[in-house]
C-alpha cells in the first residue's frame, strides 16, 4: 500500500509532484494528484478512449465537492486558478492511500469522509463512492443527531486530450433520462456522458468555471488554461444511510452496482497478481502496474506505450513484451500481441505507431475500432527496430513456452518474409549491404529509438549502420536459422547462420573502437561516430552476443563508468560537449535534451544483463545488482504512484520526468527480475 499521511496532503508543493493512475484496458484512464489538483490537460476522472486504444477524450474532469454539516459547507476539492488556490480541499485533507485504488480521506468538525474511486475494466467508466463516518471512532456512522450531506458539481471538459475546452455558450445542451441517471451531451458532435447515481436532488445550472491553470503544462511550454462546464449538481442526503455513489460513463450504469464492481476489480486484480507466482513485493507491484499497460485493439490485445500521451507503439510493444506478458505468466496475452502485430507488417516491416484518429466510437460502423492494414501510411512505418524488435518477443516466447507449433502456424511466413524484405531493400533505405550488416536511414527520417525531432531538425539521425541494429539484426538471423531446424528446413538454416556469421565478422571488424574500449555508435561509410550511448550495450546484452568475452565486459565497464545512474543509462555520456544534463524548459528544449544525455529508466534491465553474461552471478555481481535494483523501489511512491517513470535528469538529483508511467520501464524491471529467479 502506498500512503501519504496530513503532512503531505497538506503541502501543495510535493502533494502535487505524486500522481496516481487508474486504466480501463481500452487504453482510457482517470489520473490526478494525491489532492486532485489537476496539473495536466491530461488529467481527468474519465479519460475515454473513444476508439479503443485511442480516439482519448478527457470527459469528466473532476467534482468539485462540498460537504455540508450541520448547515456549514466545506469543501473538499482543491484547484489552482491564475493566482490563487481555490477551493483549498487540501487543508482538511489527512490521507492519500492506493490500497488498491486511490482512497482521500478529510476531516471537517467530527465526520470523516473518504472518497475512493476506480475504472471498470473494459468499458469507459469511472466508479466513485464516498463513505462518511465518525470522525473519532471510524467504526461508527454517523450520529443521526447530525445533518450531514455531499454536493457534486461535475465540471466537464469533453474534448480531445491533447487540446483544452474554454467557454462556448453553445455548449451547454442536459437531457435528464430518468430519476437516477443524468445524460449530458453539450454539443452534436461531442461524445455523450452518463452520470448514474444514488438517490440524489438533481439541479441544472449551466455555470462555467473560468481559467483553471494547469502547472505542469505551464512548465512544458504549452498553453495551460482552461474553462470547465459544470452542468448541474448533485446532493446526497446521508441520513439512513453511510454510503453514496455514482458512475460516469459513455454507455447507461446503475450506481447501485458500484460494490459488485468494486469488488469484481479487487479480484480481477488479486488474480493477475496471483499468476506471477512471485512473492517479491516490489515484482507484485510491478506486476499490477504492468496490467495498465495492457489493452485491448480490436479482440486482440496492444501496449500502451506510457500515460498520459502515448497510444501504442511498434517499438515500445515489442520491448516491453517479455516483461508485461511472459515474465508475469500471462502467455495468452503476448500471443494475441504478436497476432494482432503481425497482421499489420508490410513491405517486412511493423508499424511504428497508428493513426490517433478522434471521434465517438458510436457513430462509427461496429468494425471500425481500428484501422485496416492498407490504411497505414509509408510514415507510419518509420521504424527500423521494431521490426528487429518483434524477432526478440518472438524468441522470449519460445524460450519461456517451447510453443513451436504456434510461431509455426502464425508467425513463420512473416518472419521468413521479413528476412527477405530487408536482404532487397525496403522503406526508408534499410537494406541489407555486402558486408552483411543492415544499413538504414534518409535525410530527415529519425528511425531508431533515439527518435526526437524538432520540426525538420532529427536531433540524433543516427543514419547508417547502428549498432544495436546490427545486434538486433544478428539476433533475429540466429532465431530464424533456430526456427527453421525446429521445422526442418536445412538449406534455410544454412542460408541464415551464413548470413549470420558474416554479420558477426564484419561487426566485430568494424564497430570496435581500441582507443575508448568499447563500440562505436554508428557506422556510416568511412565515417565513425564514436558518441558514448547506451546502444552499445545490446550487443552484450542479448541473447546471442556479437563480441567474444573480453571485449562484452569492457563495454559493460565502459558504460558502467560513462553512464550508469541509479535509475537507468544516460543517453550521452557527460564528457560530450551535446551532453544535456536536464530535461526542462519548452519543447523545443526537452525535444533537444530528450537522447542528449537524459536518462532512460528502461536501459537498466539490458544493462544487468549484460553485466551478469560478462561477469557471472558470483555473489558480488548479484549484491551489485540488487543495488541498481533497489532505486526503483522507492521510486515507485514518488512520481506516478506504483508505477516507474519514462525518464529521469542525467544530472543529480536525476528528477523523473517524461511520462509518469512507460511500459518498457516497468517491463524491463519485471524481466530482468524474473531473471533473477531463475539463477
Amino acid at each position: 500500500m502506498i500512503h501519504f499521511d496530513k503532512d503531505t496532503c497538506n503541502n501543495l508543493d510535493v502533494a502535487r509532484t505524486h500522481e496516481w493512475l487508474e486504466t480501463n484496458g481500452l487504453g482510457g484512464f482517470a489520473s490526478s494528484t494525491i489532492v486532485g489538483i489537476n496539473t495536466r490537460r491530461y488529467h481527468g476522472l474519465l479519460v475515454a478512449a473513444t476508439r479503443p486504444p485511442a480516439g482519448r477524450s478527457v470527459l469528466l474532469s473532476k467534482l468539485e465537492a462540498t460537504l455540508v454539516v450541520n448547515g456549514r459547507r466545506f469543501d473538499l476539492s482543491t484547484n489552482q486558478y491564475t493566482g490563487s488556490i481555490h477551493p483549498t480541499g487540501h487543508q482538511p485533507q489527512t490521507s492519500f492511500k492506493l490500497n488498491p485504488f486511490p482512497t482521500f480521506t478529510h476531516r471537517v468538525e467530527d465526520i470523516q469522509i473518504e472518497t475512493s474511486l476506480f475504472m471498470i475494466q473494459g468499458e469507459n467508466a469511472i466508479a466513485v463512492r464516498y463513505e462518511v463516518r465518525d470522525a473519532n471512532n471510524p467504526t461508527r456512522e454517523v450520529p443521526p443527531s447530525v445533518s450531514c450531506s455531499l454536493e457534486l458539481a461535475p465540471l466537464l471538459a469533453l474534448r480531445d486530450y491533447h487540446s483544452l475546452r474554454h467557454e462556448d455558450a453553445n455548449f451547454n445542451r442536459i437531457v435528464r433520462a430518468e430519476s437516477s441517471v443524468v445524460w449530458v451531451k453539450p454539443s452534436e458532435d461531442s461524445p455523450a456522458l452518463y452520470l448514474a447515481h444514488d438517490e440524489a436532488e438533481v439541479e441544472t445550472t449551466g455555470f462555467w468555471y473560468r481559467n483553471f491553470e494547469y502547472a505542469v503544462e505551464r512548465d512544458r511550454g504549452f498553453d495551460f488554461h482552461e474553462d470547465l462546464l459544470n452542468p448541474f449538481v448533485l446532493r446526497f442526503q446521508f441520513k439512513g444511510r453511510s454510503r453514496v455513489g455514482l458512475i460516469a460513463s459513455t454507455t447507461r450504469h446503475d450506481a447501485s452496482r458500484v460494490d459488485e464492481y468494486r469488488e469484481t476489480e479487487i479480484q480481477r486484480r488479486r488474480k493477475i497478481v496471483v499468476a506471477s507466482s512471485s512473492v517479491n513485493e516490489m515484482v507484485r507491484a510491478l506486476t499490477v502496474a504492468a496490467d495498465q499497460f495492457i489493452v485491448a485493439r480490436g479482440d486482440q490485445k496492444t501496449v500502451i506505450a506510457g500515460y498520459h500521451w502515448f497510444s501504442d507503439w511498434g517499438r515500445d510493444t515489442m520491448i516491453a513484451l517479455p516483461g508485461l506478458t511472459l515474465a508475469t505468466g500471462r502467455i495468452d496475452v503476448a500471443k494475441s500481441i504478436l497476432l494482432e502485430f503481425a497482421r499489420y507488417v508490410d513491405k517486412g516491416m511493423l508499424p511504428n505507431r497508428f493513426p490517433d484518429i478522434q471521434g465517438p466510437q458510436e457513430s462509427r460502423p461496429a468494425d471500425s475500432a481500428i484501422e485496416p492494414p492498407d490504411l497505414l501510411q509509408d510514415s507510419d512505418y518509420n521504424t527500423v527496430d521494431a521490426t528487429l524488435w518483434f524477432f526478440e518477443a518472438v524468441r522470449a516466447l519460445v524460450d519461456r513456452t517451447s510453443d513451436y507449433e504456434f510461431v509455426r502456424q502464425n508467425l513463420y511466413d512473416v518472419l521468413v518474409d521479413i528476412i527477405e524484405w530487408h536482404v532487397r531493400g525496403t522503406r526508408f533505405n534499410i537494406h541489407v549491404t555486402e558486408d552483411g550488416l543492415l544499413y538504414a536511414g534518409e535525410e530527415g527520417v529519425q528511425l531508431t529509438w533515439m527518435d526526437a525531432k524538432v520540426g525538420d531538425w532529427v536531433v540524433t539521425p543516427r543514419r547508417g549502420k547502428p549498432v544495436e541494429i546490427q545486434a538486433l539484426w544478428y539476433n533475429a538471423l540466429r532465431l530464424m536459422a533456430r526456427l527453421a531446424k525446429e521445422f526442418r528446413d536445412e538449406p534455410a538454416v544454412e542460408r541464415y547462420m551464413e548470413m549470420a556469421s558474416r554479420a558477426r565478422e564484419s561487426f566485430n571488424q568494424q564497430f570496435w573502437n581500441e582507443e575508448l574500449g568499447c563500440l562505436y555508435d554508428v557506422i556510416d561509410g568511412d565515417q565513425r561516430d564514436a558518441s558514448m550511448r547506451p546502444n552499445q550495450i545490446f550487443a552484450v546484452s542479448l541473447h546471442r552476443s556479437l563480441l567474444p568475452v573480453e571485449k562484452a565486459r569492457r563495454v559493460v565497464e565502459t558504460v558502467e563508468q560513462h553512464l550508469l545512474t541509479p535509475y537507468g543509462l544516460r543517453s550521452l555520456a557527460p564528457s560530450d560537449p551535446r551532453y544535456r544534463g536536464r530535461y526542462e524548459g519548452d519543447s523545443t528544449s526537452r525535444d533537444g535534451a530528450y537522447h542528449q544525455g537524459t536518462v532512460w529508466a528502461w536501459l537498466i534491465g539490458p544493462f544487468i544483463t549484460a553485466y551478469l553474461k560478462a561477469f557471472g552471478d558470483t555473489s558480488e555481481t548479484l549484491d551489485k545488482v540488487a543495488t541498481w535494483i533497489a532505486p526503483f523501489e522507492c521510486h515507485l511512491s514518488e512520481a506516478g504512484l506504483n508505477q516507474v517513470s519514462e525518464i529521469f535528469d542525467g544530472d543529480a538529483p536525476h528528477t523523473p520526468g517524461g511520462c509518469i508511467a512507460q511500459a518498457w520501464s516497468v517491463a524491463e524491471l519485471l524481466r530482468v527480475m524474473d531473471q533473477l529467479r531463475q539463477k
